[in-house]
């Protein structure tokens, strides 16, 4: 009969033990989250209104270069964000001339040529804002204080040279980003998610690499190199030239062309 006590107390130590590795294990992964948004700015990071960016984009199809372009991309985070919109909008133009762009803004996203305006195709637009909502960086910068985060240290490890920690970052959705955290340097320098099509039921992973980070004004560091793969594929690189935080948007950046005709998806 003295077994059964015994037995009983063992248990209760045993989950006492793993409640406490799960509090310490959370408690890590928010230590660490944080020490790298105070390495990206803190503040300075979190206010930045603005930021211009210019260099070459590539985009790939199965490893094979798909486009090469001279790209000026301006970025402006709003103050009031309409519930189920992003929080950011996004002027691309691309192009020696500057003649065409992409427009993404909260909730829609247009191609503009000289032709006129036509609203990217429904596919173009999840994949943006899919990809958007689950970088690193703009998680730290506009989704920080949603309600429902859980961090969770997954450990240490080498990668590519580097000593990094890992987190695992899983948002009220049930979405989880995996963070590579320089050790030295506080630094994201790269992130894995995956996602389910619900079309095709077929799980994707995109895996994203940030490199060369510069002050880019006021104590904000941001990437200069950008590569990202999708089910191990090659599919966009970022190569910038410059970047500026909180720079001058030209008038009107974030609106359709004045009397641009608006065309019918093809």
């Amino acid at each position: 009969m003295k077994l059964v006590p015994i037995a009983i107390g063992a248990l209760l130590i045993a989950s006492v033990s793993l409640l406490a590795d799960s509090d310490s294990s959370e408690d890590q992964g928010k230590q660490i989250v944080n020490q790298a948004l105070q390495a990206l700015g803190g503040d300075h990071f979190l206010n930045m209104h603005t930021r211009i960016s210019s260099g070459r984009l590539y985009s790939f199809f199965r490893d094979q270069i798909s486009g090469a372009e001279v790209a000026h991309i301006y970025t402006e985070y709003p103050t009031s964000v309409e519930k189920g919109s992003l929080g950011l909008f996004e002027r691309q133009v691309l192009g020696k001339k500057q003649d065409y762009s992409y427009l993404f803004l909260g909730n829609a996203g247009w191609d503009i040529t000289y032709r006129g305006a036509r609203q990217v195709e429904e596919e173009t637009w999840n994949r943006y804002a899919r990809t958007t909502e689950n970088d690193i960086l703009y998680i730290l910068k506009v989704r920080n204080n949603e309600p429902g985060w859980i961090y969770d240290f997954v450990g240490s490890q080498v990668y590519l040279s580097r000593h990094v920690e890992i987190v695992d970052l899983n948002d009220s959705q049930n979405r989880s980003v995996r963070v590579y955290f320089d050790h030295n340097s506080k630094l994201p320098i790269r992130q894995v998610f995956s996602w389910l099509d619900p079309t095709t039921k077929y799980r994707n992973d995109e895996i994203t690499e940030y490199d060369k980070y510069r002050d880019i004004g006021g104590g904000v560091m941001w990437p200069y190199t950008i590569e990202r793969t999708r089910n191990g594929y090659k599919a966009f690189q970022m190569f910038a030239d410059s970047v500026q935080a909180n720079g001058t948007v030209p008038p009107k950046t974030f609106e359709l062309p004045p009397g641009a005709k608006v065309l019918h998806s093809q």
